[in-house]
């Protein structure tokens, strides 16, 4: 998720999360100015990573996490 942290340290997403729960969350503080635009690299790359994840292996790998109905 990227997020803007103001000049009193108060952290806004850029965009809506919704975990389903309480979560913990990690913040990398970056050493540079945020942009105007929306970063461009997570659309670019999700079709191709879709492929990868909607693969039987992928999900045989992962079954293990997944829960039990």
């Amino acid at each position: 998720m990227e997020a803007v942290i103001d000049e009193h340290g108060y952290v806004r997403l850029l965009e809506q999360v919704r975990p389903g729960g309480v979560r913990r969350a990690l913040v990398i503080i970056l050493d540079e100015r945020p942009t105007d635009r929306p970063s461009e690299a997570a659309p670019l790359s999700e079709a191709a990573l879709a492929e990868d994840w909607d693969r039987p292996e992928e999900d045989e790998a992962w079954k293990h996490l997944q829960k039990v109905q």
